[in-house]
């Protein structure tokens, strides 16, 4: 079945004129961990998903995101924040913030729901923040009732926090992720608190795993990574994604590098050097090519959640409510164009071959996946600078949430059509999080191809 549609690929990268440029010594071929070549995604990612991701981002229910960034850090003393003016994030007033995206913290079910009695109602409600859903009384009720159950065991990072007094709605597209001048020892803190302490790291090895640090002895980089061979698969997915999380990041930054500063406008664009001081195979000793590959296989890990938590959005009462009637048609429209051309990608990641062995050993294994990569969503808190910390809090938030839906398929394929369930549900802000993670990983991709063809030119 893969093998006619794979030759579909292949035959439009040579149509493209695109696949000599991309067979290139740096980065090609097959993943590790699963069955897609390199090329099919960057056909795939830069002309089916990239322009309709690009567009669904720009519309008012994804654009707005609520978030705290004023909570210490919890594991060392806070080093205070960065005052380099590129570092703040500069917060929307609640009077610019759509009428029905406020409404949405109080759980409104429908556009006329405004007495005091439905805003109770609807406070009692809070899980089902992300959506407008027109129900019964019966219906409202119920919901209600197990509304309050604490379904924390089923997340991979820390439980939303909008209704903190400190937590105050960002506009996404008036803080765009880029280079911000953040780095030095607050920096490497915290992705070597990551690395370190929560990647399944051997006592035997002693170099650090972030892969910025500095190199330690004789080590010829690539062969760092035999330890990695020797894990069990779940625990080298886990590290892939941290991994590839992070070259996505460094790729943002080094694609909006601030060039000039000048007495005007400043001036954004990618950096050469930069990129190649992180991913030259030549400068990192071959690591380059791994980072790149791990942001792939990440890639493929929430392309395949969004494939399969398409059936919660397909449902006819789910309405990604702002307030504007015309607007949320349109916003959920463009988001089922994009759900259906992940579905129509021919090689995705098959998760059912993780936590599949001995049913209490995959147990144990499992709680220990999740708590690690929750503990990486608190360590976001102790990022020094506010915009890193914004992005930073959603991307894992993102990732974290397409975890939950890989392995919640049973309570996705019993999702009732025309009410909630009680097995499975997405907050507005893991929504708003699940699909701007996943277009950054889309924007990373892109970026990529950009990079490939001016270090071309430059040759």
């Amino acid at each position: 079945m893969y093998g006619n549609r794979c030759s579909f690929w292949k035959a439009s990268l040579f149509a493209l004129g695109l696949f000599g440029l991309l067979h290139s010594k740096q980065l090609t071929g097959v993943l590790d961990d699963c069955f897609c070549d390199i090329e099919s995604i960057d056909v795939f990612n830069n002309f089916k998903i990239y322009p309709h991701i690009r567009k669904l981002m720009e519309r008012d229910f994804f654009r707005y995101y609520k978030v705290n960034l004023k909570r210490p850090c919890p594991f060392w003393p806070d080093d205070g924040q960065c005052f380099i003016k590129d570092c703040h994030v500069e917060p929307c007033p609640e009077s610019k913030v759509p009428v029905g995206i406020k409404s949405g913290n109080y759980n409104k079910y429908s556009q006329t729901s405004s007495s005091s009695s439905d805003v109770r109602e609807c406070e009692q409600a809070h899980e089902l923040g992300a959506v407008n859903n027109t129900l019964s009384n019966q219906s409202k009720e119920a919901f209600a009732d197990w509304a309050h159950h604490d379904d924390a065991q089923d997340h991979f990072c820390g439980l939303d926090d909008e209704m903190s007094p400190d937590a105050e709605y960002v506009d996404l597209l008036l803080n765009p992720e880029r280079y911000t001048g953040y780095k030095g020892p607050s920096a490497w803190r915290v992705w070597n608190s990551i690395y370190e302490e929560n990647c399944f790291k051997p006592r035997s090895v002693y170099r650090p795993l972030n892969p910025l640090a500095p190199c330690r002895g004789d080590d010829d980089g690539e062969g760092f990574y035999t330890w990695l061979e020797g894990l069990c698969l779940e625990k080298r997915v886990f590290y892939r994604l941290i991994s590839g999380l992070h070259s996505s990041i460094n790729i943002h930054l080094c694609a909006e590098y601030l060039l000039d500063e000048g007495w005007g406008k400043s001036v954004w664009g990618p950096n050469l050097h930069e990129f190649r001081r992180r991913f030259d195979p030549a400068e990192t000793k071959g690591e380059g090519t791994r980072r790149l590959k791990n942001l792939y296989f990440l890639y493929l890990i929430e392309l395949r959640a969004l494939t399969k938590v398409t059936p919660y959005f397909e449902r006819s009462f789910i309405n990604l409510y702002t307030g504007n009637t015309q607007e949320d048609s349109s916003t959920k429209d463009l988001l089922l164009q994009v759900l259906n051309e992940t579905k129509s990608f021919p090689m995705h990641f098959d998760e059912s071959s993780m936590f599949a062995g001995h049913k209490t050993e995959s147990k144990t294994l499992k709680e220990e996946f999740r708590l690690h990569f929750k503990n990486i969503s608190r360590i976001m808190d102790c990022v020094g600078c506010s915009k890193c910390r914004l992005w930073g809090t959603l991307q894992t938030q993102g990732l974290g949430t397409a975890l939950r839906i890989l392995f919640s398929e049973k309570e996705i394929k019993s999702l009732p059509e025309n009410s909630p369930s009680k097995g499975f549900q997405l907050t507005r802000q893991e929504i708003v999080a699940l699909l701007n993670g996943f277009a950054r990983l889309s924007t990373s991709i892109k970026e990529l191809h950009n990079f490939r063809t001016l270090l071309k030119d430059q040759r």
